[in-house]
């Protein structure tokens, strides 16, 4: 015969979290977004998985009425900017981005105000408020487009991210100011690889790279 304490044991069934999740979805009529940097099981759950400004064009394609965002705190805002009549929940509030976080508002208002007769193209990894106080939102994939476009003689403010930057400073042999912001996540990545690189290559030539002004206020 059982005892009481047993009785209550059997009683209790373990939580899958996988089925609570989806049974939450459909009951809020929510879609999933996962960025590509989250575990393989997010992923596995979401809707979709890919980058913060596609993954945001797709939730306002689609007929739910809530969104799901496993990402950052800047990708969620994003993806309330291009829905923003519908609520966009967070997993984990404090889920920050070292490349948005390096840039607060205030301080990048005081770098516009230095430099008035600069046009400031900023990257799509940066807060809410940053982007308006921006004239141009670009991402990696389309902003060596935007910089070819802007007049010779037009002098241009690049942020945050210095290493993007740099990248099209040579690309379009522009002259630009930079932010001095970097993301954690990425140099962590090119760091590994070029590692990885030189154990497979230990008598490769190390070409040093070319040096960077950065304005960081």
């Amino acid at each position: 015969m059982e005892t009481v304490l047993e009785k209550k044991k059997s009683a209790i069934v373990p939580l899958n979290l996988e089925e609570e999740i989806l049974r939450l979805k459909k009951e809020l009529n929510a879609v999933i977004l996962a960025h590509y940097y989250q575990e393989s099981q997010l992923q596995d759950l979401a809707d979709f998985v890919g980058d913060s400004l596609d993954l945001s064009r797709k939730a306002a394609s689609t007929t739910a009425d809530v969104i799901v965002f496993c990402g950052v705190h800047f990708m969620a805002e994003t993806a309330k900017i291009l829905n923003p009549h519908k609520p966009v929940l967070l997993p984990d509030l404090l889920a920050g981005c070292s490349l948005s976080d390096g840039c607060p508002p205030k301080l990048f208002e005081k770098f516009r105000t230095q430099h008035p007769d600069h046009v400031a193209i900023t990257y799509i990894n940066c807060s809410a408020e940053v982007k308006a106080l921006s004239d141009i939102i670009c991402t990696s994939s389309n902003a060596e487009k935007i910089i070819n476009q802007i007049p010779k003689d037009q002098p241009i403010l690049f942020s945050p991210d210095k290493n993007l930057g740099a990248y099209l400073r040579k690309k379009t042999g522009r002259e630009m100011l930079l932010w001095n912001g970097s993301c954690i996540v990425h140099e962590t990545f090119s760091e590994r690889k070029l590692i990885g690189l030189q154990m497979e290559h230990p008598d490769a030539v190390r070409m040093p790279a070319a040096p960077v002004t950065n304005v960081r206020i």
